[in-house]
């Protein structure tokens, strides 16, 4: 049984409590609440003795981990068992563990399994199969910055604390979204530190701006979904946050890259006849940049070849340059050549030309 995260308290306080339940994701945050909620349910249903078992390495031993939901408690009925898997990979053994602990665990045990994030073979494997049966499976994903300002909103509702209305709320939060994008847990302090500052009610720009740190951390793949949906500003923003995080120049570009083969395989695809989908498939694109992809190419036609052709000669230029070659053509800096190819493919990506037409400012 899957239940979204921002729905747990709800099924927690309807619906009772499960045996077992599952909750993995990478956004640290949205995972700590989740185990939150679900240990003070606990609490409150009388699972007051808790037992923790970290998992560490292929020689785990299961044993007392199978033992203990078996023993009676000697202080509580009823008993809370933590199981963390911070691989999300048990191994064979633990594989088995987790099967028969499902098959055997009793109704004076409430369990929580912790796990990172987990791809779909993990997902469709025997032992998260066996945890899904007997319990609730919670997935917490990091928030969307499209999303960030709502969500934002509903946490100052929450402190009784609001934005002002109409355009200057909406501007407010995408400075603050701005400023801790990536970062839920800095964004998280940032809306308790405003509960500090200011009493509840209403909020202006003037005092989010002043009091909101820019605590936001970059990702090199979400920078690349940024550059195809033609976010100028906000590629520049996320470039700079990159190299002042210390990010590695060749992943930004192999990044780049990645993208413009892409684009041109499903360019080439079109050209051949091939249907958008079937161009997609073919050229490897999958995921969140399939909708951008199909978007792009479904709305606009998507840029023309002699676009994509020089697109790829000035990624192999900026692939040189990265690795301290020099361009009489290009900047010197590595991060100033990766500025400009990321416009080259925004300017792409954003201006339906005619074939022909195509040029890109080089």
């Amino acid at each position: 049984m899957l239940v979204r995260h921002d729905q747990l308290s709800k099924h927690l306080g309807q619906q009772g409590l499960r045996a077992i339940y599952t909750v993995f994701g990478d956004e640290p945050l949205l995972a700590q609440e989740a185990g939150d909620a679900i240990r003070q349910a606990g609490r409150a249903a009388g699972f007051s003795e808790r037992q923790v078992f970290t998992v560490s390495g292929a020689y785990f031993d299961w044993g007392p981990v199978l033992g203990a939901a078996q023993e009676m408690s000697l202080f509580a009925d009823k008993q809370l068992i933590e199981i963390r898997i911070p691989s999300g990979k048990p191994g064979k053994d633990g594989s088995d563990a987790l099967q028969r602990y499902c098959e055997r665990v009793p109704d004076e045990v409430l369990t929580l399994v912790t796990l990172p994030k987990l791809d779909r073979q993990q997902q469709a494997s025997s032992w998260f199969s066996a945890l899904d049966s007997r319990g609730a499976i919670v997935r917490v994903d990091p928030v969307d910055r499209a999303q960030l300002p709502q969500w934002l909103a509903q946490r100052l509702n929450v402190q009784h604390q609001r934005m002002q209305a109409g355009e200057a709320g909406t501007q407010a939060l995408a400075f603050f979204a701005d400023r801790v994008e990536g970062n839920l847990l800095a964004a998280h302090q940032e809306l308790q530190k405003l509960a500090l500052l200011y009493p509840p009610g209403e909020l202006t720009f003037e005092q989010i701006e002043g009091a909101v740190l820019n605590v936001a951390r970059y990702d090199v793949f979400k920078f690349g979904e940024a550059v195809l949906a033609g976010q100028t500003t906000r590629v520049l923003r996320m470039l700079a946050g990159l190299q002042a995080e210390g990010e590695a120049a060749v992943l930004v570009h192999w990044t780049l890259a990645e993208d413009i083969r892409a684009l041109k395989r499903v360019r080439d695809g079109l050209d051949s006849g091939r249907p958008l989908p079937m161009a997609l498939r073919e050229g490897r694109v999958w995921g969140a940049k399939e909708k951008l992809f199909e978007r792009l190419f479904a709305q606009q036609g998507g840029p023309v070849n002699e676009t994509l052709v020089a697109l790829v000669q000035g990624a192999q230029i900026c692939d040189g340059i990265v690795k301290g070659l020099r361009h009489p053509q290009w900047p010197a800096d590595p991060w100033a050549a990766l500025q400009r190819l990321a416009l080259m493919v925004v300017q792409a990506n954003s201006t339906k030309r005619k074939p022909g037409s195509a040029r890109l400012v080089s």
